[in-house]
């Protein structure tokens, strides 16, 4: 007899979402990095291979750390949490 498939429970599906977001703006980071990496070496003068990646580096994990908060707030403002904290305004007025 065939068995029902499993319900897979709201938290396991908020951190697949939370991870499939990620990954996609992990690559839109390497992306820009990359664009950086071309915007600085079309410059004039010489460019040393440490201002390169020290280019790379800091706008690829700047963009990485933004937009990985981003989505925690989004997975979070979604997944319900936000409105079980309430406000202290709520309360007093009761």
């Amino acid at each position: 007899m065939p068995r029902k498939d499993p319900v897979p429970s709201p938290r396991h599906s908020t951190i697949r979402r939370f991870w499939r977001i990620f990954r996609l703006l992990a690559a839109l980071s390497v992306v820009i990095a990359a664009i950086a990496v071309v915007l600085v070496t079309r410059g004039e003068g010489e460019v040393h291979a440490s201002l390169i990646i020290a280019t790379a580096l800091g706008i690829g994990l700047t963009v990485l750390l933004g937009s990985g908060l981003m989505a925690l707030m989004f997975v979070s403002s979604s997944s319900g949490h936000d409105e079980a904290a309430g406000s202290p305004q709520e309360e007093d007025k009761e």
